[in-house]
């Protein structure tokens, strides 16, 4: 009796699953989305990889990581951070008010805000971009209706991060937006109903609610931007290269497929360094919580 119930609970040894037909057929419809992501996703990464690692006599070396952490290409990545980092900032602020005004219509009315966030969207990234420029030119719009101008707004840091926080902004309205739309509007009026302030039940309530929320739109607002070209080649200066132009400019200009590789690895783990640390902040989030339910 012991021995059957020991077998029976004893899992399944890699042969009688394969044996098995369900198993069989869920690997059958599993093999178009490997081979699909090894071609698309696993083999480019690890030739541009190789092609990192790769001599010009094809030895292996450190040489084209080491050139682009020094001088010129060290000052790219910072600024290149740094921009990334004021458009996720400037992304959240503004998709945050925004989506929460909106998060607060009627169905029909939220329908058409998100409409009117999300159709520009569908617009080309080029010809928005051509659109700020116009717009924010010494003749623009923007300097014609603002008292004192004409003011410097193009082809400076400034430019670069109106421009990238309008292509990033939808994506955060959306993320915020379902986050909004699913918080419990119940617990807010019962902190209202046993004597929170608005600044509290928005601190100790609201926010916590939509962290998760934030930091899922702040870090997508922050991957994008790393890699963003058209905007920040059209509307910055030579202080404002990104990654994403260097890379360009050495493949197009110099040829050098090497250097390249090397940038876009480094931009690669910038990326998964990130996502870890977000992991990581959320995992902490949620122990304290626990800690302080207990």
């Amino acid at each position: 009796m012991a021995a059957a119930t020991l077998t029976a609970g004893t899992p399944a040894g890699p042969r009688k699953l394969l044996a098995s037909r369900r198993t069989r057929v869920g690997i059958l419809y599993a093999l178009p989305v490997v081979v699909y992501l090894l071609v698309l996703f696993v083999y480019p990464i690890f030739t541009t990889l190789f092609l990192s690692l790769k001599n010009a006599d094809g030895s292996l070396t450190l040489h084209w990581y080491a050139d682009a952490l020094t001088g010129v290409n060290l000052s790219v990545l910072f600024t290149t951070l740094r921009i990334s980092a004021e458009t996720a900032l400037f992304s959240l602020v503004f998709g945050f008010i925004l989506a929460n005004a909106i998060s607060r219509l009627k169905p029909l009315w939220a329908g058409l805000a998100m409409l009117v966030v999300v159709v520009p969207h569908f617009v080309s990234a080029l010809v928005r971009t051509y659109g700020w420029i116009i717009m924010l030119g010494d003749k623009g719009l923007v300097n014609e209706s603002v008292p004192g101008g004409p003011y410097q707004l193009l082809y400076n840091e400034l430019g670069v991060v109106i421009g990238t926080t309008s292509m990033m902004l939808p994506y955060t309205v959306l993320l915020l937006y379902g986050v909004m739309r699913g918080v419990d509007r119940r617990l807010l009026a019962a902190a209202a109903s046993m004597g929170a302030g608005r600044v509290t039940i928005f601190r100790r309530v609201y926010l916590p609610l939509v962290a998760p929320g934030l930091a899922s739109a702040g870090l997508l607002s922050f991957i994008l931007s790393l890699g963003y070209y058209i905007t920040p080649a059209l509307m910055g200066g030579p202080n404002q290269t990104m990654i994403a132009t260097l890379i360009n400019q050495q493949v197009t200009k110099e040829n050098q497929w090497n250097g390249a590789a090397a940038q876009g690895v480094i931009l690669l783990l910038l990326t998964l360094a990130g996502l870890l640390l977000v992991r990581l902040v959320s995992s902490l989030g949620a122990s304290r919580k626990q800690r302080s339910g207990s």
